[in-house]
């Protein structure tokens, strides 16, 4: 007798969801979690901090031994085990069933991450912000938004995307507000917290938007489905449905630019980074900003890109594959203009004429338009201040709009040439790594005279020079290679920058080189402002004396030395940023 209909469905079902856990174990334990070993030292570093609170005798190991340890150890496994050379021969492989994404940029943000967080962490010791009372608590939320931003440069899928971001931005909140006692600090982590939620509601909604006009979260295949869809004839159409991508698009951009703090989303930026220490606003201007800017690249070349849309791996199991990248059909094939092969090695196509050429266009104009009136509002509103965190917030505003300039860049000239989008790809890179020197040498200096002068107004950093030479000397180098000027290290990424909007071409970025390059002539007047504060105006009456202590001026020492000398050997960490970049639009 045969079995009815319903048993039938019943043993079918059970086979398929038996194949589909055995399938998701497999792709787990196996392929995903050995490439996930830096967020897994962070998440067992953080289970320790919590144990050694609650257990007696482990609540007398200090918590910055224990994050030091864990921060040391998440570092070592980010480290290339066979050297950095070893990173061109990464394929992309996606993690967890399509949710992240694992290539040499990924490899090279976890690395960045893990080597600032080590750095932030001796910061955060020296200067007294975490004592032993709630350190446990401080560091497991500086490891827990890490780990939110390791997650947000590896992105590969909508609902990763938004939990990366989330991870990232829900502990900053508290951060921001770590300072007990000052009213200030909490009024800035209110406002931080209250523009967040609403910038994460309006993103949400984007990116919903999209991954209900597509049918998929997953960014290939809704890449692939972009090339079906055939934007280029819908808009000749005047179909509505693009109206509501691009709605979608912006939504989720927004996202994006609070992140950023790009304008018109940049209002919190100023009053948190005044409000909250020095410490936590390096820690925002230099990790947020990297995660930031790499998801951006990340969400640009997986909506532009046909390469990766059509060259994804098959999803582990049958029924795994809603939202995971889709069988390319033949007809979907034809569509794609393939670039010529040349005998030098790069691809390069006569024009840029493929079917994402649209969605390229689109995040091109709007990316680079942002990042025109971020760069140039950062840079007159700083003019100003009075207060030093409060200049050196919107020093990084304007610099998130530098770093957006090579994102537009590449994104704009992969459809041509991916040699030359390589080559954007890694100025951001370098901008990157150089920035982290820069910007969290700034705060870390703020951080030490706040403890040693009481004070972080500009005026009273008069005199700087005689009462600390070391510290005022590193400052000063700090301040005009944030400038850009050579032989200092800022130097470098902001000509590679102009170098790869020169490359794209065309009217808007030629126009954005423009800007660039103003833009970078006229900041070095409130750069310029503090260290003539600093060097040669007379100390004021009320000012108190200057002492960092060995350990201090050693930390200072650290990060303002190598911008002297990756201003005269750039090399020095230039092949690591190309290699990167290479392979990313494989």
């Amino acid at each position: 007798m045969w079995p009815r209909p319903s048993e039938e469905n019943a043993e079918s079902n059970a086979v398929t969801l038996q194949s589909l856990i055995d399938s998701l174990i497999s792709d787990t334990v196996a392929k995903s979690l050995p490439l996930f070993r830096p967020e897994l030292a962070l998440c067992i570093a953080i289970v320790v901090m919590l144990l050694a609170k609650v257990i007696p005798p482990f609540n007398r190991i200090p918590p910055f031994a224990i994050a030091l340890i864990g921060a040391i150890a998440a570092l070592i496994v980010a480290m290339p085990q066979e050297g950095f050379a070893s990173w061109e021969g990464i394929h992309r492989q996606e993690l967890f069933t399509g949710m992240l994404v694992y290539d040499a940029l990924t490899a090279f943000m976890r690395l960045f991450l893990m080597a600032f967080l080590v750095l932030f962490v001796i910061l955060s010791r020296l200067t007294g912000l975490a004592d032993h009372e709630d350190g446990q608590d401080f560091y497991v939320l500086v490891f827990g938004a890490t780990i939110g931003m390791c997650i947000m440069a590896s992105s590969n899928h909508l609902l990763s995307l938004f939990l990366g971001v989330e991870m990232a931005s829900v502990p900053s909140y508290v951060l921001s507000g770590i300072v007990k006692g000052r009213r200030r600090s909490s009024e800035a982590a209110l406002k931080y917290a209250v523009y967040g939620a609403g910038a994460a509601g309006v993103m949400l909604y984007g990116a919903s938007l999209l991954a209900g006009l597509l049918g998929a979260a997953h960014i290939p295949t809704m890449a692939q489905r972009l090339i079906d869809l055939d934007v280029t004839a819908k808009l000749a159409e005047h179909d509505l449905s693009v109206m509501v991508l691009a709605l979608g698009g912006l939504m989720l951009g927004v996202g994006l630019a609070f992140k950023l703090s790009a304008v018109p989303f940049h209002f919190w930026c100023p009053d948190v980074f005044e409000g909250a220490s020095a410490e936590i606003d390096g820690f925002l201007s230099v990790a947020s900003k990297a995660a930031a800017l790499a998801l951006l690249l990340r969400v640009g070349i997986g909506f532009g890109h046909e390469a990766v849309s059509t060259k994804t791996a098959q999803p582990p199991a049958k029924l795994a594959q809603i939202d995971q990248p889709q069988a390319t059909t033949q007809a979907s094939l034809t569509l794609v203009k393939q670039p010529a092969v040349t005998s030098n090695g790069p691809t390069v196509s006569a024009a840029d004429d493929t079917p994402l050429s649209p969605v390229r266009t689109f995040f091109v104009v709007v990316t680079a338009i942002v990042a025109v009136v971020t760069c140039t509002f950062g840079n007159l509103a700083a003019y100003g201040q009075r207060n030093i965190k409060r200049m050196l917030a919107y020093s990084t505003i304007a610099h998130a709009g530098y770093m957006m300039m090579p994102v537009a860049a590449a994104v704009a000239i992969m459809g041509r040439s991916q040699a030359a989008a390589e080559d954007a790809i890694s100025a951001l890179l370098l901008y990157a790594s150089i920035y982290l020197f820069m910007n969290l040498g700034a705060f870390a200096i703020v951080a030490f005279l706040r403890n040693s002068m009481q004070s972080e107004e500009i005026k009273d950093y008069a005199g700087l020079m005689g009462r600390s030479p070391i510290v005022a000397t590193a400052l000063t180098v700090i301040l005009f290679s944030l400038v850009g000027l050579p032989p200092l290290a800022g130097f470098w990424p902001k000509l590679g920058v102009l170098l790869a909007l020169y490359e794209a071409g065309g009217p808007l970025l030629i126009f954005v080189l423009v800007v660039a390059a103003l833009n970078t002539v006229s900041s070095l007047v409130y750069y310029l402002r503090v260290a003539k504060t600093m060097c040669m105006d007379a100390p004021p009456e009320t000012s108190r004396p200057v002492s960092l202590g060995f350990l201090s001026t050693t930390y200072v020492l650290v990060l303002s030395v190598p911008i002297l000398i990756l201003g005269i050997l750039p090399e020095l960490i230039a092949p690591v940023t190309r290699l990167a970049a290479n392979g990313l639009f494989g």
